[in-house]
């Protein structure tokens, strides 16, 4: 009967200590899948920044030319 409640408290003790292994394994993969996330989501909000910048940019440009295109058409009919 000692040997069978031995042999019992060493295989709980064993599947204990794998299960505390375990744990730090998927601390450290649940740790990795949150940066990755993380930096995923920083790279999705700088191209969605990025490319607000060049829209913003293109359309002060667009203003620019268009009051330009004004002032030369103003020229025009003074010279003529």
């Amino acid at each position: 009967m000692n040997k069978v409640a031995i042999v019992a408290v060493a295989a709980l003790a064993l599947g204990a200590a794998a299960c505390n292994k375990n744990a730090d394994t998927n601390t450290a993969n649940e740790t990795a899948v949150e940066n990755t996330a993380s930096t995923d989501v920083n790279v999705a909000t700088n191209d969605v920044t990025a490319n607000a910048d060049a829209a913003l940019n293109a359309a002060g440009n667009a203003v620019e030319n268009a009051g330009n295109a004004v002032d030369n058409a103003a020229a025009a009919v003074e010279n003529k």
